[in-house]
């Protein structure tokens, strides 16, 4: 029995734009990697192990927890709802660490500096009225590492400061670069 020539040629389409669509993906993040503005974070440990997933270290960032006071315009409780995405404008110290300078509910923005960047978050569970603070989460809180490596790394994280290198894409998105034990680079993240 023969089969329709569309019936082929369709098959052959939905390949192509599944490809197409997994190829657009992989690019759209190794894009920020290559030509994103690299930011400094010091991070802190959370957890370090993923029974299905292996090693990783669970981190929170100097930019995690943030004072209500760095929100452009009064917090409304209805827009800082959890999952709201917020812009957080950072900038360089003098040591070199990014540090938080203001938030804001919308993408529209003033100019950025030379030493500013603006990352994109979402609220991790709304503005805590108690401590005046909100969670944010920008999508680089784990980063996964070689079998039987991440306790070691959780319990050096206590005794010294490690760093994160965030490159940042012009929308805001976040992507881990790489991941330091003070000056040394421990592992780096491949453009594909």
């Amino acid at each position: 029995m023969k089969r329709p020539v569309w019936l082929f040629a369709a098959a052959v389409l939905a390949a192509l734009l599944q490809i197409g669509f997994l190829a657009w993906m992989i690019n759209a993040r190794a894009a920020i990697l290559r030509d994103g503005r690299e930011v400094l974070l010091k991070v802190q440990p959370v957890d370090p192990r993923d029974l299905l997933r292996g090693d990783y270290v669970r981190l929170g960032y100097n930019i995690s927890a943030l004072p209500k006071t760095l929100l452009e315009t009064g917090p409304d409780e209805a827009e800082l709802a959890r999952d709201a995405t917020v812009w957080l404008r950072v900038r360089r110290g003098e040591d070199g660490i990014f540090a938080p300078v203001s938030l804001r509910l919308r993408a529209e923005a003033p100019a950025l500096a030379e030493e500013e960047a603006d990352i994109r978050g979402r609220v991790r569970s709304g503005w805590q009225e108690i401590t005046g603070t909100i969670l944010v989460d920008y999508g680089i809180e784990r980063f996964y590492l070689p079998e039987g490596e991440g306790r070691a790394i959780e319990a050096d994280m206590r005794e010294r400061s490690f760093f994160m290198i965030v490159a940042v894409g012009d929308d805001g998105q976040a992507q881990i670069k790489a991941f330091l034990d003070g000056d040394q680079r421990l592992y780096e993240e491949p453009l594909y």
